[in-house]
């Protein structure tokens, strides 16, 4: 019997979701019944069309579509056995279990988030290295927001009333809204989602939650299934949890800072410190890396237009590719820490982003840089953000210099670089068509 039919009859499982994170990170997928479902596992029968993975945030797809197939063929579903989940949100006994793709001939669908990150995991592999992470996750709590043309306002809390003025790491203020959070730790427990501390941020209701590292592509899964986790939990108590890298005005955003160290493969040894405390010449040149290619790889650090609201100056987010020991207004911090635990801090990605695609940008940057052997910029002291600002500031100039970047995409893939392109491209037209109550409020009879 096998790990997966050995899961559902010993759970007595009733259906099961197939689900598959396209490319802004959106589980799609298809729910079959259990018997069905292990009748799949022996005939290759579960089958989504190619186009999902070109797919905008809104539903629609780009006008060229010439990456995909025009015939738009049928790409497999392979369910991967690791990552099966009972989902304790539902009466009946339901399992989830996140897929790979494959077209019929048995290549990998190499357009596919999850297997980018993959892609770039096997480069590290093949010269002995393996990364770990340690993802930092910020969002936001709101009130239900039935009218897309009201602005977002923080919830009302256990007390009664909504938030005001900053609570950062306020105790009192997590536990105005106790009851999500109990539903949040207990779901994750239940999916074996590795979660570590949760503290209060400087937004009215925004939280972070930390996750304990791991290995790159498993705490990819853990992000992708925990954002699914936190909403349904908020939905339960008539609350939304948000992930917009800015979803209010006079508040901050909410970013997903990771934490990445660098291990020797057999040893488990960290390849970022020497004995002695000192740093590597590997991690020098990560870092570097990081500086040299993370603007080219932008749109998938920021890939939606609200993400570039974040990035902003005098804000809690990085302006520019600077990095710092213990200094949070770099991009790149490197925390006060032992040889064993030598680490830089990636702090430019938006929480919109796509774990997978996330992970696998700093990840190829961090690797082109050790490969050619960079050299870093000296660490800066005092605030970064009395320095030029380097990072794209709208998600077109963000595009024009993803395609531009030949490394990136010999690492990730020409034809993923495309389709990022286009799905972004065609987000960003469609943003361009609204006119916003900025635009109504001050022009209207002022020009």
């Amino acid at each position: 019997m096998s790990t997966l039919e050995e899961f559902i009859r010993s759970r007595r499982i009733t259906e099961v979701e197939c689900l598959v994170p396209d490319m802004a990170g959106i589980a799609r997928g298809k729910i079959v019944p259990a018997e069905k479902f292990l009748r799949i596992l022996r005939d290759r029968g579960l089958r989504l069309p190619e186009s999902i993975f070109i797919q905008t945030v809104t539903g629609e797809y780009p006008e060229d579509e010439d990456v995909t197939s025009v015939e738009n063929w049928d790409v497999y579903m392979t369910p991967d056995p690791a990552t099966v989940r009972v989902v304790p949100w539902y009466n009946e006994p339901t399992a989830q279990v996140i897929c790979d793709c494959f077209y019929a001939d048995g290549t990998t669908v190499d357009i596919s988030p999850r297997s980018v990150l993959k892609r770039v995991l096997a480069l590290y592999e093949a010269r002995g290295w393996k990364p770990i992470v340690a993802p930092e996750l910020e969002f936001f709590l709101v009130a239900v927001n039935k009218d897309p043309d009201y602005p977002l306002v923080p919830p009302v809390g256990r007390s009664g009333r909504q938030e005001s003025g900053r609570q950062a790491y306020g105790i009192d203020a997590v536990n105005e809204f106790d009851p999500i959070f109990e539903d949040v730790y207990d779901f994750c427990e239940k999916q074996e989602i590795d979660v570590d501390t949760m503290s209060h941020e400087a937004g009215a209701a925004q939280i972070e939650i930390n996750f304990n590292h791991g290995e790159a592509l498993e705490l990819a899964d853990q992000v992708f299934l925990f954002k699914r986790t936190v909403r349904e939990a908020a939905i339960r108590h008539q609350v939304y949890a948000t992930f917009m890298a800015k979803p209010m005005q006079n508040e901050p955003g909410s970013a997903m800072h990771v934490h990445q160290s660098l291990v020797d493969a057999k040893t488990g040894v960290n390849l970022f410190a020497n004995a002695d405390g000192s740093d590597t010449p590997l991690f020098m040149s990560f870092i570097a890396g990081l500086q040299k290619y993370l603007p080219y790889a932008m749109p998938l650090l920021a890939p939606n237009v609200n993400s570039y609201r974040r990035l902003v100056q005098g804000s809690d987010a990085p302006i520019n590719v600077h990095w710092g020991r213990d200094n949070r207004t770099t991009g790149f911090r490197v925390p006060v820490s032992p040889p064993e635990a030598r680490r830089v801090e990636n702090r430019v990605a938006g929480a919109d982003a796509n774990p997978y695609l996330a992970l696998a940008a700093s990840l190829a940057c961090g690797y082109i840089g050790m490969t050619q052997e960079l050299e870093p910029s000296d660490p800066v002291k005092g605030s970064a953000h009395r320095l030029a600002f380097s990072l794209p500031r709208h998600q077109g100039d963000a595009l024009n210099k993803f395609n531009s970047c030949k490394p990136l995409k010999e690492v990730l893939g020409d034809r993923f670089v495309s389709a990022v392109s286009s799905v972004k491209q065609a987000e960003y037209d469609a943003y361009q068509r609204v006119i916003s109550s900025w635009e109504r409020e001050n022009l209207l009879l002022n020009v």
